[in-house]
C-alpha cells in the first residue's frame, strides 16, 4: 500500500498552485547542508535560520506575482481582469484539492482586502477593527486545528504502519482506506496554517507597498477582494 503522506505529496507537489502559495513547508526537501546527526540543540537554530531564509524567498516571489496579477485591475481593465480570473479559478478547481485551496486562498484575499479597505472608513475605523478581530479569531482557530491535526497525524501514522504489516484481507484493506482518508484530512489541516500565514504575509506586503501611491494601494485592495470572491465562488461586480 502506498504511504498516504507520499501520495499527498505527489498530489500537492504539482505546480498548478505554486504561483499562489509557493512550495509548502511540510513538503519541502531538507536543506542540502542539513545534518540529522547533529544534536538537537545545534541542529534547531541552524535549521530555523535556513527555513526563515527560504520562507522569505518564497514570499518575495509570490509578492511579485500578485502585484503583476493585480496590475490589469489597477490600470482599469476590469472586464478583462474578471474574465481572466474566472478562467483561472476554473482551471485551478480541476487540480487535486483545487476547490478547497481556492476557497482558502479566496478567503484570505477577501479578508486582507476588506481589512485594508476598512482602514479608510470613518467612525473610529470600526470596519477595520471588525476585520482585525475576525482575522485574529480565524488565525487562532486555524493554528489550533493545525496543532490538533499534528497530534492526530502522529497517531494515525502509527496505525497505518501497523495495518501495513498485517495480512491483507477485506476488513484490513477497508480499515486502511479509512486511516488513509483521516491522514489526508490531518495533513491538509496542517498545511492550511502554512498556506494562510504565507498568503496573508504576501497580501499585506502588496497592500502596504511603500513604493506605491495611495490610489494604487486602494485599487489593489479592490482587485484583491474581487479575486477572493471569484475564488470562493462569488462573482464580483464588474
Amino acid at each position: 500500500m502506498v504511504d498516504p503522506t507520499v501520495l499527498f505529496g505527489m498530489m500537492f507537489g504539482n505546480e498548478i498552485f505554486e504561483n499562489y502559495v509557493g512550495q509548502l513547508t511540510l513538503l519541502s526537501s531538507p536543506p542540502v547542508d542539513f545534518d540529522p546527526d547533529l544534536p538537537p540543540e545545534v541542529q534547531k537554530p541552524k535549521l530555523e535560520k535556513i527555513m526563515k531564509a527560504l520562507q522569505e524567498e518564497r514570499e518575495e516571489k509570490l509578492l511579485k506575482i500578485l502585484k503583476d496579477r493585480l496590475e490589469p485591475f489597477v490600470k482599469g481593465q476590469t472586464d478583462e481582469f474578471v474574465e481572466s480570473t474566472e478562467l483561472e479559478a476554473h482551471r485551478l478547481s480541476q487540480a487535486a484539492f483545487g476547490k478547497a485551496l481556492l476557497h482558502t486562498i479566496g478567503y484570505i484575499y477577501t479578508r486582507q482586502a476588506a481589512r485594508e479597505i476598512g482602514k479608510g472608513k470613518r467612525y473610529m475605523k470600526v470596519p477595520f477593527l471588525a476585520e482585525w478581530v475576525r482575522d485574529k479569531r480565524h488565525s487562532r482557530n486555524t493554528q489550533s486545528a493545525a496543532a490538533q491535526a499534528a497530534i492526530a497525524y502522529i497517531q494515525l501514522r502509527e496505525e497505518w504502519k501497523r495495518f501495513s504489516k498485517e495480512q491483507k484481507d477485506e476488513n484490513t484493506i477497508k480499515m486502511a482506506q479509512q486511516i488513509k482518508g483521516a491522514i489526508f484530512v490531518s495533513f491538509w489541516q496542517m498545511n492550511v496554517a502554512d498556506i494562510e500565514t504565507t498568503v496573508s504575509h504576501v497580501c499585506q506586503a502588496v497592500l502596504k507597498d511603500p513604493s506605491a501611491s495611495r490610489d494604487v494601494l486602494r485599487l489593489r485592495a479592490r482587485g484583491l477582494k474581487k479575486i477572493g470572491k471569484i475564488f470562493q465562488g462569488k462573482k464580483g461586480k464588474k
